[in-house]
């Protein structure tokens, strides 16, 4: 009798054994993996990928994602105006294409200096502050430009985006004007360049060393999350 109780107890401690070491090998992947999106807030077809992303995102909820911000025209000196004639085609394409809606009104403007530094610095608060919020609050810029032409060099557009997520609005602006943030920001750009991309939406699966592109530029998420799937396994 004690000998059959030793069996069960070897059993059972085998049993425990294995199930540890086949959660530590399901989980081990996941560790070594990230998720990389190299975006701009006021990049046209970003704005067009931006349900693309969030399905992506919240489908590999157990990977981690990372948003890096790409630079698209930092410090750019041309006005709308003077973009209005390419800009107008882009958007129409890409609202055929991705049924993202756009408001042309503001191509007509002779003052708005196309420079996407300020949006990027905004969505660099935003992680700071709550990094939960990185994607939302991307997503929520570039809205606000596109959709309702809310100008990106004026503080009140970020400030009232802050306020919808019950950001600390001082802290927000303080924030956006430091030195701290905007060499974050300029981090950022040098990242996207460092890492060889040349072109927005681009998608990056990180595996331990290795760089798996899943897109650059933009693709449909039913396209793209089983190409995902595949490497990693489900």
């Amino acid at each position: 009798m004690k000998r059959i109780i030793l069996i069960i107890v070897a059993f059972f401690s085998l049993s425990i054994l294995f199930n540890c070491a086949m959660a530590q090998n399901e989980n081990k992947p996941e560790q070594n993996l990230k998720l990389i999106y190299f975006g701009d807030p006021m990049c046209s077809w970003c704005y067009g990928f931006a349900p693309e992303i969030e399905m992506i995102e919240q489908q590999f909820k157990n990977i981690p994602f990372e948003i890096v911000l790409g630079g698209l025209r930092p410090n750019g000196k041309q006005t709308m105006s003077e973009l209005s004639g390419f800009l107008q085609e882009h958007w129409q394409q890409i609202e055929q294409q991705t049924d993202q809606k756009f408001n042309y009104d503001i191509l007509q403007l002779d003052d708005f200096v196309y420079n996407t530094e300020p949006a990027s610095r905004a969505v660099e608060v935003a992680r700071t502050i709550d990094p939960t919020i990185t994607l939302s609050f991307f997503k929520a810029v570039q809205t606000a430009f596109y959709f309702a032409n809310k100008s990106t060099h004026d503080i009140n557009t970020y400030l009232n985006i802050a306020k919808q997520y019950n950001l600390d609005e001082e802290q927000f602006e303080k924030l956006f004007y430091s030195k701290k943030i905007i060499e974050k920001t300029q981090a950022n750009f040098e990242k996207s360049a460092e890492m060889g991309v040349r072109g927005f939406p681009a998608l990056i699966l990180k595996e331990g060393d290795k760089l798996h592109l899943i897109t650059n530029g933009y693709q449909k998420a039913t396209k793209l999350i089983p190409i995902i799937k595949g490497l990693v396994g489900e």
